[in-house]
């Protein structure tokens, strides 16, 4: 949601809080089986999965919420600096 200047002002004096909007770099893997498997490195035990990436990003946004209303501390700050790809 975005509100103007005045609308925040009016929804602050109301008594209605504005939320504080947070990043995070989320991993998006498939499994073996064709699921999308989402990761929030930085939220520990934070992920997801689902059959395509429309509802897989919606559950990304439900289970990062969910995490962060369980511990509000659990956010570690990681910075992504690179993800690499190795055979063995």
């Amino acid at each position: 949601m975005i509100l103007s200047f005045h609308d925040a002002l009016s929804r602050e004096h109301r008594g209605t809080p504005l939320k504080r909007t947070r990043k995070f770099t989320v991993l998006i893997e498939r499994d073996e089986e064709g699921y999308y498997v989402a990761t929030v490195p930085s939220l520990r035990g934070c992920h997801t999965q689902a059959k395509n990436l429309d509802t897989l990003m919606k559950r990304v946004h439900e289970v990062v919420e969910l995490c962060l209303d369980d511990d509000p501390q659990n956010a570690s700050p990681l910075e992504l600096v690179g993800i690499q790809q190795i055979s063995v």
